[in-house]
């Protein structure tokens, strides 16, 4: 619903499964497709997001989560700055393989910059860029482990999320509203919450 004082809520969504989240390797840019598990954790999403409102439905221009929007909710506006972070070189290199130094830069998720790729403040901006255009109200965004991770970071939580999972946030508080997790590995095993507020 809309909100007159210029309030937003976004409901965060990773996408499905992938071969690449199931090989843990790094995808960035890549157009990875979901797998069927994948596609089964969108659809697991339907009854939980059918009967909400939403101001607008958005998803990253990557097929991995447009797929996951049109099985869990239906036709997003594709945005490219809802993409995951462009790790350049590293794209497609098994995590186990990576240097340790760049290993704890990704995990530590700041300060980062991939080589040939983007930086952690790159990433930041624009991503930042898309949620300071949004209008009041709620907004459902299908979208990447790293942006629900840099967005849950803003309002001061710290959660690297398993695929499928469902984030609402309140963006002008600046509070974890609820996590609804989904059926994947998180991958890489990066940081999770010590707490979880209203878990559903």
């Amino acid at each position: 619903m809309a909100s007159s004082d210029g309030h937003r809520e976004l409901w965060l969504v990773r996408h499905g499964e992938t071969p690449a989240s199931l090989a843990r390797t790094l995808a960035g840019w890549a157009d990875v497709p979901l797998t069927g598990r994948g596609e089964e954790q969108a659809r697991a999403l339907r009854p939980v997001l059918e009967d909400e409102r939403f101001e607008g439905i958005w998803s990253s221009d990557l097929s991995r989560a447009v797929a996951t929007a049109r099985l869990a909710r239906g036709e997003p506006r594709q945005d490219a700055r809802l993409r995951e972070m462009s790790f350049g070189s590293l794209e497609g290199q098994p995590w186990e393989t990576l240097d340790a130094r760049l290993q704890e830069g990704i995990a530590r998720f700041e300060g980062f910059a991939a080589p040939g790729g983007e930086s952690f403040d790159a990433l930041r901006s624009r991503v930042l860029a898309f949620v300071d255009g949004l209008e009041p109200g709620r907004h459902l965004v299908f979208t990447h482990g790293g942006v629900v991770r840099l967005l849950s970071r803003e309002v001061g939580e710290d959660h690297f999320v398993p695929t499928g999972t469902l984030l609402v946030v309140d963006w002008e508080d600046r509070r974890l509203v609820s996590r609804r997790d989904g059926a994947g590995e998180a991958s890489r095993g990066l940081p999770t919450p010590a707490s979880v507020e209203g878990e559903r």
